[in-house]
């Protein structure tokens, strides 16, 4: 039988591949692209997930060796900086890393630890988990839809 941390952590992954299988079909002028009047581009949004994964890694499951500089969430707005496909694919690679080994440390106790953050409150970690795989989600549709539509 499989532990709530395995589960978790298959539910996540699998989440996740909405996000991964679009990097290996983008090119550089993609990261540009933006829908609209949109402030968000492809590339803003892909720092973005990476930004995010890393403030989970520190901020909800206490990873105090992760040093991040969350621009997206800082700036709260695409500064129009995100332009090497390579640079952003390594920075996803390494936010998934860091947040898959933090994460694989939990017992089944810790998911029901309240965790409280200004982002969303007081939450399970369990709860608070479910944030990052809906986070990603959310936004692996926004850059589909850009990337096909958009300008």
């Amino acid at each position: 039988m499989k532990t709530k941390t395995q589960l978790l952590l298959e539910l996540w992954i699998e989440s996740r591949t909405r996000f991964t299988n679009q990097l290996d079909n983008l090119s550089e002028t993609d990261l540009q692209k933006k829908l609209g009047s949109s402030q968000n581009s492809v590339g803003f949004l892909i720092r973005h997930i990476g930004d995010v994964e890393l403030l989970f890694a520190k901020n909800v499951f206490g990873d105090s060796s992760i040093k991040v500089t969350a621009k997206t969430v800082i700036e709260k707005r695409d500064t129009g900086e995100w332009t090497n496909l390579k640079d952003l694919k390594k920075y996803t690679t390494e936010s998934f890393e860091k947040l898959k080994s933090i994460v694989e440390k939990q017992s089944d106790e810790d998911w029901e630890h309240p965790i409280t953050t200004k982002e969303f409150g007081t939450k399970t970690k369990a709860e608070a988990f479910g944030r990052i795989v809906s986070h990603t989600a959310y936004h692996a549709g926004q850059l589909a839809i850009i990337n096909k539509y958009g300008k």
